[in-house]
């Protein structure tokens, strides 16, 4: 007799049914999605003598958690295959959670020398300047240079699955076992590389963070962050940097990122399947000077991103220039007319933003990226037709 599906248990569903069911829970309007619940406080009981005033459950104060909340974190710790998760305000704050929570003046850092701007700036500016925190930078493709650098000290080591905006691959396995043996804690940001496309955890991160603005929210409508991990790791993160600090995710948010993650698997297939067909188009043309993306055997780290990946696809992101230098990339750029050039990604919508040579961490990128800036394309959901279209079009444009 067949077995019939659970959505009480994550486990037995596949991931487009665990993106619709997880996390929903029906109250007394028995309405089918978790309904928008904007209040900040609570009805308290008649004695409230044994509320502890700092718990990290919905019930009490909507800094302390709130309904949407709650029911986003629940997704999210299924779709991370997580014992819990933790949603915060934005994708920084979720950084900056795990960072205030989990080191200590005098601890040693490691991170990856090809980041997320924000990262770069905590741990350059922020934490070492005000708390004594020394962090290093360190290459993570070099695995004998990762070990190399920690310390009887070290802490955490923090890296991205495939890093941003270079689109370097780390190999999340390899690195666990080296940071696990140095009793350290690893931190993955995932961003790139949402579920069900890849989870870290089950290659040893211990912790896994989302700019779920991105994304997993998919509609570039809402901001939001989260760390997902160890139930001992983040219940500290809760209260630390979401009770005491305040970095609360407003229930709108939560709300609105829950459905948006409901297609997460759907436009994902959109997402990579895009992502490979303008690859090749942009290596293929020779007014194009160089593509990073690691679908391509073009890339360092092919051949790692397709066994890490599972073969489920590499990402949405790619990163390349084309031939001329800054200046050009901002004809080329100007002439798109599909394209967005815009800030963030994984939206549904396609966005380019051309960053330039200057900047303190672009003396880690690869020589290209150093001499002749890059452009960070984000694929949407167009059709990939209408994208290659849009491309060629602004190419024919900017070189007449």
């Amino acid at each position: 007799m067949t077995a019939r599906p659970d959505r009480t248990r994550p486990e037995t569903l596949a991931e487009s049914s665990l993106a619709v069911h997880a996390g929903n829970r029906l109250d007394s309007t028995k309405a089918l999605r978790t309904p928008l619940v904007m209040s900040n406080s609570y009805q308290l009981p008649d004695d409230p003598s044994e509320i502890s005033w700092s718990a990290t459950a919905p019930g009490l104060y909507t800094r302390n958690t709130g309904v949407n909340q709650e029911a986003l974190q629940h997704k999210l710790a299924a779709l991370d295959e997580a014992e819990d998760a933790v949603a915060l305000a934005s994708g920084v704050a979720a950084l900056h959670a795990v960072f205030f929570t989990h080191v200590r003046v005098g601890d040693h850092v490691l991170v990856s020398d090809v980041t997320y701007e924000a990262t770069w700036r905590l741990w350059t500016e922020l934490l070492p300047g005000r708390y004594g925190i020394e962090a290093t930078f360190v290459d993570i493709t070099d695995l004998e240079a990762v070990r190399a650098a920690l310390r009887p000290n070290t802490r955490l080591v923090c890296i991205e699955a495939i890093a941003n905006p270079t689109t370097k691959v780390a190999d999340v396995a390899a690195i666990a076992d080296i940071v696990h043996d140095a009793g350290a804690i690893l931190m993955v940001d995932s961003t790139y590389t949402p579920p069900p496309l890849y989870r870290p955890i089950a290659d040893g991160a211990d912790l896994v963070v989302h700019s779920l603005t991105k994304y997993i929210n998919g509609h570039g409508d809402a901001m939001g962050g989260s760390v997902s991990g160890r139930r001992e790791l983040i219940e500290p993160i809760k209260a630390d940097a979401m009770v005491d600090v305040g970095g609360i995710i407003s229930p709108f948010n939560a709300w609105q990122i829950q459905r948006g993650s409901v297609t997460l698997p759907l436009r994902l297939r959109q997402h990579l399947s895009s992502a490979e067909t303008i690859s090749r188009f942009l290596e293929e043309d020779p007014r194009v000077a160089y593509v990073y993306y690691p679908g391509l055997p073009s890339h360092p780290e092919h051949e790692l991103a397709t066994r890490q990946f599972r073969g489920r696809g590499y990402g949405g992101m790619m990163a390349f220039a084309v031939q001329g230098g800054p200046d050009m990339q901002n004809r080329f750029v100007a002439n798109l007319r599909l394209i967005t050039s815009g800030f963030s990604l994984g939206h549904d919508d396609s966005l380019i933003v051309h960053t330039g040579t200057e900047g303190g961490r672009v003396a880690t990128y690869p020589e290209p990226f150093r001499t002749m800036g890059h452009l960070r394309l984000s694929v949407g959901l167009e059709d990939a037709a209408d994208l290659v279209t849009d491309l060629a079009y602004a190419l024919d444009e900017t070189y007449g």
